[in-house]
Order: C-alpha cells, then structure tokens, then sequence
C-alpha cells in the first residue's frame, strides 16, 4: 500500500521528497511507552511470533529534525530517505533491552501470529480494539532502513539510541 501511494505521489508532484522512518519511539508515544508499561505489569509477556521480526527504532526527535533538514535541501529533488536509528533489534532483543533498562526480567513466551490476528479480529468487533489486525501485520514484516537508500548520515545527523532516550524517560518519571 505505501509503494501504491508514493507512485500516486509521484505522478502527481515529480519532484517530492519521501520520507520512510522505522517505527519511531518518543517520550508519552504508543510504542515504547506502551512496551515498558506492559512489562512492568505483565509477569508473562506475550510475544508477536518467535520474536524474530527486524525493529531499527528510530527517535521522533531525530526524525523531526531530518524532516527538517530535507525540507532545506535545495538539491536532489524525487529523493527517498530511509530513517533508522543507531542499531536493529529482532523483537525479542527489543524487549529484552528495553526490559533490561527498566531493571526487569520478563519471561518472554512466543505466540504464534494465527493466534494474535484471531485475537485482533476478536478485540476489533469492540469499540476500542486493544489490538488490530493491521497491528499484527505490520509486526510480521521487519521495518529497517536499507543502507543503499539516504538517511540520518547524509543529513549530517547521529541518530539517538533507544537505550539513551528509555534512561532520560525512566529517570524523568522517578
């Protein structure tokens, strides 16, 4: 579907810029902030599959400032950027990371995603849906930049770490 729109984009202004982050994180966003509230109160988590699904979580700060920086650029116009941060984590390892800053030992228990899209299905007949079946979707497919497309270094950025931002956020909340 997002190469179906940037076609359509394209068509329409030949010379727009695309901007493609990873799954961004942030303090108060619906990511990393959910992950780190539900480790702390589940004693078991449930993992999306075995776990394996490729994560380059990218800070919203430094997407932000990116978007800001391409918006500058007078030169190569129809360009594609690609932003991820600093590292990639199968989605276990996220966890586990995550996990590990908050000083949490989760026992992490894979569920296979046939379960998790009947439980979307389920979950979306409410109102609320705690989950959907997009949700399950998007985390079976791995969301990293590819190294041949621009991003945060062209830009002269750094991008931040997970693990730097999860610090300030938990020493900020106590």
């Amino acid at each position: 579907m997002r190469g179906e729109g940037e076609l359509a984009v394209r068509a329409a202004f030949s010379d727009a810029v695309f901007v493609r982050p990873s799954v961004m994180f942030g303090p108060d966003d619906a990511f990393l902030t959910t992950i780190l509230k539900l480790l702390r109160q589940l004693p078991i988590y449930p993992m999306f599959g075995r776990g394996l699904t490729k994560l380059q979580p990218a800070y919203v700060e430094d997407v932000a400032e990116a978007v800001g920086r391409t918006m500058q650029r007078a030169e190569s116009p129809s360009t594609i950027f690609e932003f991820g941060g600093p590292r990639v984590y199968s989605y276990e390892e996220f966890l586990r990371a995550v996990a590990h800053q908050a000083g949490l030992a989760p026992r992490l228990v894979p569920i296979p995603f046939a379960v998790w899209n009947a439980l979307a299905w389920a979950s979306e007949m409410f109102p609320n849906p705690l989950i959907t079946r997009n949700q399950v979707e998007l985390m079976q497919i791995d969301t990293v930049s590819s190294p041949e497309m621009p991003g945060f270094v062209e830009l002269g950025i750094s991008p931040h770490s997970v693990e730097a931002i999860l610090q300030k956020m938990l020493s900020n909340c106590g």
